[in-house]
């Protein structure tokens, strides 16, 4: 699997700059977005079909939210399947447990209310439902044969951009790994996004998924420029940072310069709630074409190592990896450091990227983000493993601006060891 995604990879030559103004956006059929939206999803969902699988944890689906929203569905006629066991992190044993119950069952359309596993799941049930087989023969880009049975997708935190992205990722225990199913048939055909749900986000949660949306924001807007070939994207799911990802990107940069402080500031604050939200769906609009970078690839090993939630183990990486790649981004830095409120004009390029760059250490710490990868429980002679593990992640790390090898992964890894935050080049 790994080599056939490297070779995909390979096929799209890097480049620095935009050539010709190329963009490309991937993108639900429908976004909804604003507080109390959720009083949509009924409407939504019969529009689509008369019965309905709903894919949500054990959390959401004993909340009074989801209790009114199957309650408007039943309402309305629509026969309501519920599958509330989904873990975090995604392992493949969960899609095989959930195929197995809901077999011979007839769904019109599968409805994901959740964060970035219950979502995923609900791409990856309609893949199931429609064309079944072993998951795992869907791994990786265009392995969807066709269109999949209606998807309506519902964030219920702030940080995951699934609601948006056209992939389901999926922990393989055999692999040891994450592995995404991209397939531009994966995108939803609604989604309603609806602030309101984050007012109940634990603290933890609310950093974890705010950190994710920044790294996205900022591995997208840094990300290489591949600029495709016509006809290459009916192949590549990923075809690079582009004139209309620099657009979400930016909107999402601005917006997440204050959201995240105030949110942590006041948590009821159903406008800092509201912009951090729209963040994080901008960010998913950009990296549905660009992919993400090193900060995830060397994440997942993490991940799996520690047990780290996601949104913490990228926080805590995106600090060493934005130094890393400082040297081929200094234009897009500084671009940032404007996003962010932290540009002067008396400064040098590089002095504005590096005050961007401090500024998102600002916004992480604010979070309460673990500063380095011991406070994770990393042990140093965990580093060659997890950098080897790393590597493997072609799909990210032919990403990232600067060129990543196992020795230049162990050096990012050794610095975010002993919180090295000095400008090494």
């Amino acid at each position: 699997m790994s080599t056939t995604i490297e070779l995909q990879e390979r096929a799209l030559p890097p480049h620095n700059k935009i050539e010709g103004g190329f963009g490309l956006l991937r993108q639900p059929g429908i976004v909804i977005f604003g507080a109390g939206q959720r009083a949509s999803i009924a409407g939504v969902v019969e529009s689509l079909g008369q019965s309905a699988l709903l894919c949500t944890d054990q959390r959401m689906a004993v909340s009074a939210e989801f209790a009114d929203i199957v309650s408007a569905l039943k309402a309305r006629g629509v026969s309501v399947s519920i599958y509330a066991d989904i873990e975090a992190e995604l392992p493949r044993t969960n899609v095989e447990d959930l195929v197995q119950r809901i077999a011979g069952e007839s769904i019109d359309v599968v409805v994901g209310i959740g964060g970035g596993s219950c979502l995923d799941m609900a791409k990856i049930a309609t893949v199931m439902l429609t064309y079944g087989g072993d998951v795992a023969s869907y791994y990786g880009e265009f392995k969807v044969p066709g269109p999949t049975l209606p998807l309506v997708t519902v964030p219920t935190t702030a940080g995951t951009g699934a609601e948006i992205t056209c992939i389901a990722v999926i922990y393989d225990p055999d692999l040891e790994m994450k592995i995404g199913v991209a397939s531009p048939h994966l995108g939803a055909s609604v989604t309603v996004i609806d602030p309101e749900f984050t007012l109940t986000c634990p603290p933890g949660l609310t950093a974890a998924t705010g950190a994710d949306a920044l790294s996205h924001l900022i591995e997208a807007f840094t990300a290489k420029a591949k600029n495709p070939e016509p006809g290459t994207v009916e192949t590549f799911v990923y075809v690079g940072k582009n004139s209309l990802t620099d657009m979400h990107c930016r909107a999402g940069l601005e917006l997440m310069g204050t959201a995240l402080e105030r949110v942590v500031a006041s948590p009821s604050d159903i406008d800092a709630r509201s912009d951090a939200m729209l963040a994080a769906m901008h960010a998913g609009f950009a990296i549905n074409t660009t992919g993400t970078a090193a900060v995830h690839a060397l994440q997942a090993p993490i991940g799996a190592l520690t047990h780290t939630p996601h949104g913490i183990g990228v926080g805590t990486l995106l600090p060493y990896v934005m130094r890393y790649n400082l040297p081929t981004r200094v234009p897009e830095f500084a671009s940032m450091a404007e996003l962010l409120d932290v540009a002067d004009p008396g400064h040098s390029e590089l002095e504005n990227a590096r005050a961007a760059i401090t500024r998102v250490d600002e916004i992480l710490t604010a979070l309460r983000i673990p500063a380095d990868l011991e406070a994770l429980g990393v042990d140093s002679g965990d580093i060659p493993s997890i950098a080897s593990h790393a590597i493997k992640a072609t799909r990210l790390t032919a990403n990232n601006p600067r060129e990543l090898t196992e020795e230049s992964m162990i050096r990012i890894l050794n610095k975010a060891f002993t919180g090295d935050r000095s400008w090494w080049s």
